[in-house]
């Protein structure tokens, strides 16, 4: 047996078993509507729609929170039932269910209940929890308990009971911060097209001459964006065979006795409620497609009623039942319907006032809510809603809800503003710039030295018109910029959970981070995972200032380790967990520190899961960081007059290493290649070549860089052989994984430790050394071990600290302990699997 609106297939003795709602009785299932997160259209392979069932040839959506994927043109049909992730002001409950979405598992999945295999590549088989992660059969899944344990990550995900977001004038990309310039045409364009072309596919077998294809509309709606499904029925088809095709072509399975069919024709598109907002001569020159009499189109509209049946929601009024079933006639208002409603939920002793009554559109990409007024005529409504579409009226619900005191408070975090000003002095330049209202908008948190500040709205509408200004706004030529962040509540933490903060620069290495980004916030909370180039690490160490104890995860390569490193040094002492663990996914070209801490040479595309479960395994260990103070004494190049300032001092932070002379001096030239031409630089292998063919030009230097320098380690002068690079070292990986002191034991020095407070000087006598040294058949010329260095530069010199190379004028170098040790994270050593 095939269902003609979905496509499911089933065999004969196999019916009764059949648990699996249609695509069209789906959405009235739905418990809490949440609307989806589409991407980006994409190519999905061997993954199958979730709405029609058929396989995704042609680019196709999926949500980066729940595992949905769909058609471009059944979008407008997916059922809103993403993840709930976080508390949208009115809701409370704190235990939660599995979220079960049906399909698209790997072949070799196994189903928890009867432990066979419940994945297929063939269709949309067996049902995964987007929390937890178990798997199970479509007829197994129903013995599993309901209630989710979050499964093995549960120590490390962020309950979305403790999150709260007031969303509602926000898509979802804004509230989970994916970053909007992969959206490719707005999403208007992308349902027009799609629906036209989409529905277009998948009728033309219809090339029968015993056959005839109609477009359909559900409504104005549908006509004015010139939106239509295509179905094929034979050239003697009777009234009610179109009515039933066409229906079924919009998921819908109600009587198509209470439906009929009205020729689309110029008069029809003319008349007064279909007219284009825009301008009618529009419409007339859109009626001229449609003169020719194949083939044909019509609008599908509902008969009118006087009386109908209607479902009414207790929204979070914590009642047994789901809804209840109401009779309406045309003398129904709100007000009769809440009185008719209150007995019925055990509420009659209460005030109507209190009450009001919500539609609510449950649309896939968002859920729009609207307040009845008290004396709208109820099948007035429905009337008016049916003949906008039919579709949207499948997908519209009323809630009954309590009036209550709803405030509205969303939190924007602004950066790019100037640094070191006061709060007063913000909330200046925000009213001159932006115009905010300061009386519904206050600043709660100030990031001076950042130039950050947090501003706490209580209007929707305003907090939109903020975050949308924001975006086109630059002060100083430098542009401003806007997250929306949830707020953490955290005494709803439960007491063994140590959420994951997850910081992933989809800049580094070989672009993996858009995958992983994608991978972490299905595996996790979306409100745990932070993208870096889109307001940097500041947003994620704010939104989890009032978490008790937490980890962090940061994927990219050691610049971007240290860049969140040196955020957190800076607002530790904002932090209620001042001392938070870091964990490493190692996306850069070098990714030194990452192999020191075991978490590899690199990323290769292991399973996220895993990486995971390794960051929940892995051992505490401390790190020394250093500061280094750059202080110019020559005036900075290109001063008028010869007379000029120095340049002010520069202090950076580091973690691995800082090199003068040919180290660096290579990577400043790989540094320029790779900014000349950013496209080319997309695979570590890529990036290695680059730097040989640099280094290969540098192989007849002469060696003279210790005339150039003074070096003195802990207040002794120490004298330099003939050497042409120096470099310092904090872990034992320098250059991709090279091990630069060498291993040999030595009377002079102490066996180096990331932890020992001291920094290793060694030095390198060319590109040819350097070369050696990489392929492990020599080591470094070991000078001093110490923990407090001064360099004197005679004469301009290229430095490199942690990959980030520059050419420093002649002045001092002064290298010292930077503040407490930073907590790491080691992979612990592999158990042997039996």
């Amino acid at each position: 047996f095939i269902s003609p609106v979905c496509n499911f297939m089933s065999h004969e003795k196999c019916l009764k078993n059949v648990k699996i709602p249609c695509s069209c009785v789906a959405p009235s299932l739905v418990r809490v509507p949440v609307a989806h997160c589409f991407g980006p259209p994409g190519h999905y392979k061997r993954k199958f729609c979730t709405v029609c069932r058929k396989s995704l040839e042609s680019p196709a959506f999926r949500c980066e929170v729940c595992e949905l994927h769909v058609h471009t043109d059944c979008i407008l049909f997916a059922c809103s039932d993403c993840r709930q992730c976080h508390q949208d002001g009115h809701q409370d409950h704190d235990t939660y269910h599995h979220h079960w979405r049906e399909g698209n598992l790997s072949s070799s999945a196994r189903c928890e209940v009867c432990k066979k295999t419940c994945g297929s590549s063939e269709v949309l088989s067996g049902m995964r929890c987007e929390w937890c992660g178990i798997l199970a059969h479509a007829a197994c899944y129903i013995i599993v308990t309901p209630e989710c344990t979050f499964g093995r990550l549960r120590n490390m995900i962020l309950p979305p009971s403790c999150v709260q977001l007031f969303s509602r004038n926000f898509s979802k990309l804004h509230c989970f911060r994916i970053s909007e310039n992969l959206q490719t045409e707005s999403d208007e364009d992308d349902d027009v097209d799609g629906s036209t072309q989409g529905s277009a596919k998948d009728v033309q077998i219809s090339t029968d001459s015993s056959k005839q294809t109609l477009k359909i509309f559900d409504g104005n709606d549908a006509v004015k964006r010139n939106q239509f499904r295509l179905i094929s029925v034979p050239r003697i088809a009777k009234n009610e065979e179109v009515v039933e095709a066409a229906l079924r072509a919009y998921y819908i399975n109600d009587d198509q006795q209470e439906y009929e069919l009205q020729t689309f024709t110029q008069q029809a598109l003319l008349s007064d409620d279909v007219i284009n907002r825009n301008d009618a001569a529009e419409d007339s020159n859109l009626g001229s497609v449609f003169r020719e009499s194949i083939p044909e189109a019509w609008i599908i509209r509902a008969k009118p009623k006087d009386e109908e049946v209607i479902r009414i929601y207790p929204a979070w009024l914590k009642v047994g039942m789901a809804y209840v079933s109401l009779r309406v006639n045309k003398d129904s208002t709100t007000q009769t319907v809440i009185k008719e409603v209150l007995p019925l939920l055990g509420r009659q002793m209460e005030c109507l006032q209190n009450f009001k009554l919500v539609e609510v559109l449950m649309g896939s990409k968002q859920v729009q809510r609207m307040v009845l007024d008290n004396q709208e005529l109820i099948l007035n409504r429905l009337k008016d809603i049916r003949k906008t579409s039919i579709r949207q009226m499948n997908q519209t619900r009323f809630y009954i809800v309590e009036n209550s005191k709803a405030i509205a408070r969303v939190n924007l975090f602004v950066s790019g503003l100037p640094p070191q000003l006061s709060p007063e002095e913000y909330t200046n330049i925000l009213k001159d710039e932006l115009a905010i209202k300061t009386n519904v908008v206050s600043v709660s948190h100030v990031y001076q030295a950042q130039g950050a500040v947090v501003l706490e709205i209580s209007c929707f509408s305003e907090a939109e018109r903020i975050y949308m200004l924001v975006k086109d706004t630059t002060i100083n030529d430098k542009p401003l910029n806007a997250v929306v962040i949830p707020e953490v509540v955290a005494s709803k933490i439960p007491q063994n959970c140590c959420p994951l903060l997850v910081f992933v620069n989809p800049k580094s290495g070989g672009l993996k981070g858009r995958d992983l980004l994608y991978s972490f916030r299905k595996l996790l909370n979306p409100h745990q995972v932070f993208e870096l180039t889109n307001g940097g690490p500041l947003p994620g160490f704010h939104t989890f200032s009032k978490v008790p104890s937490f980890r962090v995860l940061v994927c990219g390569g050691d610049g971007t380790v240290g860049w969140v490193l040196g955020a957190l040094e800076e607002i530790r002492h904002k932090l209620v967990c001042s001392e938070p663990s870091v964990a490493i996914l190692p996306l850069g070209t070098g990714n030194d520190l990452g192999r020191v801490l075991r978490w590899g040479a690199g990323y290769s595309g292991e399973d996220p899961y895993s990486v995971l479960v390794s960051v929940d395994e892995a051992d505490d260990v401390l790190m020394d960081r250093w500061t280094i103070l750059l202080d110019a004494e020559e005036p900075a190049e290109g001063a008028e007059n010869g007379i000029a300032e120095p340049e002010p001092p520069k202090i950076v932070q580091m973690n691995n290493y800082c090199g003068l002379g040919i180290d660096a001096e290579l990577s400043l030239d790989f540094h320029h290649a790779r900014e000349e031409e950013p496209g080319k630089f997309n695979s570590r292998f890529h990036n290695k070549g680059v730097y040989v063919k640099v280094g290969l030009q540098k192989i007849s230097h002469t060696r003279n860089l210790h005339k150039d320098i003074k070096l003195q380690v802990d207040q002794h002068e120490v004298e330099l052989p003939s050497i042409e690079g120096l470099i310092f070292i904090n872990i034992p990986s320098w250059g991709s994984g090279a091990d630069l002191w060498g291993s040999e034991s030595d009377n002079r020095f102490e066996k180096p430790r990331i932890d020992d407070g001291l920094l290793e000087v060694v030095g390198v006598t060319g590109v040819v050394h350097m070369g050696q040294v990489q392929g492990g058949f020599r080591s470094g010329i070991r000078i001093a071990q110490g923990s407090y260095f001064r360099v004197t530069l005679l004469k301009p010199i290229p430095v490199q600290v942690d990959g980030e190379p520059w050419i420093q004028a002649p002045g001092q170098i002064i290298i010292s302990a930077a503040g407490p040790k930073v907590h790491m994270l080691k992979k612990s050593k592999q158990k042997q699997k039996k």
